[in-house]
């Protein structure tokens, strides 16, 4: 053996000791070829290409394989970037057989394929990513909804373009759409947070990666996300409306709706909900002997709110909450 090929041999173990080559999870589904790749890479036999990503741009020469050398992943100075490593087989595994496969007539996989057909086991691909990208955002990934939907890094990722469009606001909320049709058909909806129109994006709400919050949040609660734009709805207010302080999505739909301030219906049916027009709740505003209609008629009637089109704001202007000392039905 040369000493190159000792060297090489020593890179390689090292490299595997260290973690940098990916975990085999086998799957019943993925080509024999693809998982044994990934086993010999896991333990150390498989061998990094000599001349490393100079001998995989000898076939993959066009784009779009190219197109990552415009990238990050290509910054030669930078050791933490797979091309400060080994190059292409930083994230593809030690390809050493593959290269020499196709040079002698004998075509091998790489031991580590992202997309097609021969696609490695989700576990293999994810692990070439987060060996790398491990830090806070990614921390709650195990147990998280999308990795519990077998989702790979590259569901989401493109790698191999200048720019990710999961990264650029303009086109991030497409990519998300893919999956998540609803909340697309919502971001149709007559009141809807700008999501397609590129100023707010799913990630400004949503942490994709995993979350200690429901619904991958990037808070702990749904009124703690709400508050990071709207945060003159927080509070404490002297006078505190409950369903407010209770859950914001009692009254809004945060993707999209027919009535006007995201409403998940008509004001005055929205309100209504909670205070009933046959109880005293209301106050006698819905109807009822304690309403100025009713006083004057001696009997319950119907709500002259909706009867003349009005709404409950017209009076109630500060349902979130009220700071006045005579605030108490959120008047002012």
């Amino acid at each position: 053996m040369t000493v190159g090929k000792r060297i090489v041999v020593v890179l390689g173990l090292l490299c595997a000791l260290a973690g940098v080559t990916p975990a085999v999870a086998g799957t019943t589904t993925h080509k024999a070829a693809v998982t044994a790749a990934a086993a010999d890479a896991n333990d150390g036999s498989a061998l990094y290409s000599e001349h490393g990503t100079a001998t995989c741009v000898q076939c993959h020469n066009e784009a779009p394989a190219t197109a990552i050398l415009k990238t990050a992943h290509a910054m030669k100075g930078d050791i933490h970037s797979p091309a400060g490593q080994h190059g292409c087989e930083s994230c593809h595994g030690p390809s050493d057989a593959h290269a020499r496969g196709f040079a002698a007539g004998k075509p091998s996989l790489p031991a580590v394929v992202f997309n097609g057909p021969n696609a490695s086991p989700v576990a293999v691909r994810n692990q070439a990513c987060l060996g790398c990208h491990q830090d806070a955002k990614r921390m709650d990934w195990a147990g998280s909804q999308h990795q519990n939907a077998n989702l790979a890094c590259v569901s989401c990722h493109s790698l191999h373009v200048t720019k990710d469009p999961i990264l650029v606001r303009t086109t991030q909320t497409a990519k998300c759409f893919t999956c998540h049709a609803q909340q697309r058909a919502e971001s149709f909806q007559f009141s809807h947070h700008p999501m397609r129109e590129g100023k707010v994006v799913c990630a400004d709400c949503h942490n994709p990666h995993g979350s200690a919050g429901p619904k991958l949040l990037k808070e702990f609660t749904v009124n703690q996300t709400c508050y990071t734009c709207h945060a003159d709805k927080r509070g404490p207010m002297l006078w505190e409306h409950q369903p407010v302080r209770e859950n914001c999505l009692n009254c809004h739909t945060p993707h999209g709706s027919n009535e006007a301030r995201l409403m998940k219906e008509r004001m005055n049916f929205m309100c209504s909900s909670c205070h009933s027009a046959v109880s005293n709740s209301s106050g006698g505003a819905f109807g009822g002997s304690h309403s100025l209609a009713g006083n004057l008629a001696g009997t319950a009637v119907f709500n002259s709110a909706l009867a003349n089109n009005r709404t409950c704001l017209n009076c109630h202007s500060q349902v979130h909450g009220s700071n006045s000392p005579n605030g108490t039905y959120f008047f002012r």
